[in-house]
């Protein structure tokens, strides 16, 4: 009996095979997540050791650099203020739209002074705002103009709508194109086709056309979905190839997780905005249909889906599974997708807090920026990084969705 005692005693202090704590409530988790981003954000410039509030504090002659990524002016940044402002939106709490409305504002308060170094020659490693002073290619304007864009609906600066309108100018009428109107790049090879660029391009497009009015933006999208599909679907895995080369008319060789991801996220952002007429609607949703009943295929028994999604020896990546979770719950919570299928979804969530997010809100398991590559080995080395940026806007977002979706079924 004395011994039986002190088994259940030491049952009470461990937990039985099997046993899991109650996961934390969504919520708590998302906030978790944007409340670190918030704190880490200094909005500041360094250069020798010196820290700077402002571009006019910095001397003559020191070449100063953004304190962190998380105050940069890059694709990733636009993504994360996107979902800053839907979780200010939906939690009703300012102080997460505020992030993003202070991010804008510390890159127009300040380019100037870069801007004019950059005209009198001056360049050197992680140059401030080279991307909002020099718009090459779509990741120098897409999802940041998208993000701004938001901002744009709340803060009317004349800066702000100037730039608005400069992408949307170099996107639909700069920008390079295949012959049959496809958005592509200069580089690595000409013409490349990149998975990436359908987000770089369509969410700014689909902003814009319901800021204008103008149809022709809303056509644009839809046709750039119908030719990324037409050059990167993979019929036989279901899956997207990254990478289109034009000049060899060759589909690339890895279904890299986030280039799907991408895909899939411009799919459902044109969707939010696309009016409910448009003829492309429904060819929309189809496509979108199909690539969520292509990639549930691949989900690992964890929940997670791996680096290369049609190989379970790749890592498990946090951007694309959560780039997944917000598609596939925003489709069910729209009723563009059957309710079914938001056990994907969930699922993935589930996987993502259990393995992923560390206590203090810190993302694990983030695939850094990736290049095209023609081998696949390439993408299996491809490192992943505690808090790349790559991860925080996809993983708030599909929080949203998330807590959106559990939310309704209280009703």
């Amino acid at each position: 009996m004395k011994k039986l005692n002190f088994l259940l005693a030491l049952g009470l202090a461990l937990p039985f095979p099997g046993y899991t704590q109650a996961p934390p409530a969504d919520a708590d988790v998302v906030k978790k997540m944007a409340d670190y981003v918030i704190a880490h954000a200094a909005f500041t410039f360094t250069g020798n050791n010196q820290t700077y509030a402002t571009s006019k504090e910095i001397p003559v002659g020191v070449n100063a650099t953004i304190s962190d990524h998380l105050s940069a002016w890059h694709y990733p940044n636009g993504v994360l203020n996107i979902a800053m402002i839907d979780l200010g939106n939906y939690l009703k709490e300012e102080k997460y739209s505020a992030f993003a409305k202070k991010h804008v504002a510390f890159a127009f308060d300040n380019v100037t002074y870069f801007e004019a170094l950059s005209k009198k020659g001056v360049k050197y490693k992680e140059f401030p705002f080279n991307q909002l002073i020099h718009t090459r290619v779509l990741d120098d304007c897409g999802a940041m103009g998208a993000s701004l864009l938001d901002v744009y609906q709340t803060v009317k600066r004349a800066d702000y709508r100037a730039y608005i309108d400069k992408a949307a100018n170099h996107i639909s009428k700069i920008q390079e194109r295949l012959p049959d109107g496809t958005l592509c790049r200069p580089n690595p090879y000409k013409w490349t086709l990149w998975g990436d660029d359908l987000y770089m391009s369509v969410p700014f497009l689909a902003r814009m056309g319901k800021l204008t009015g103008d149809n022709a933006y809303f056509d644009d999208a839809v046709a750039q979905i119908k030719h990324f599909t037409h050059y990167l679907w993979d019929p036989g895995a279901g899956l997207y190839v990254h990478y289109y080369y034009e000049d060899l008319q060759r589909q690339g060789v890895a279904h890299w997780g986030r280039a799907n991801g991408w895909i899939m996220l411009a799919k459902v952002q044109l969707l939010n905005d696309l009016p409910a007429n448009h003829p492309g609607r429904n060819e929309v949703i189809a496509d979108l249909t199909q690539q969520i009943l292509g990639v549930a295929r691949y989900q690992s028994a964890s929940g997670l889906f791996h680096q290369v999604l049609d190989r379970t020896d790749s890592y498990t990546e946090t951007s694309c599974t959560a780039m997944f979770v917000y598609s596939i719950a925003r489709a069910v919570n729209e009723g563009w997708l059957d309710k079914r299928y938001i056990s994907i979804a969930e699922q993935a969530w589930n996987g993502l807090v259990r393995e992923k997010i560390t206590p203090d809100g810190q993302l694990k398991d983030v695939c850094i920026g990736t290049n095209t590559a023609a081998d696949l080995t390439a993408y299996y080395n491809r490192p992943a990084e505690l808090n790349d940026f790559h991860g925080w806007g996809p993983m708030i977002e599909a929080g949203i969705e998330i807590m959106r979706y559990r939310e309704s079924k209280k009703k």
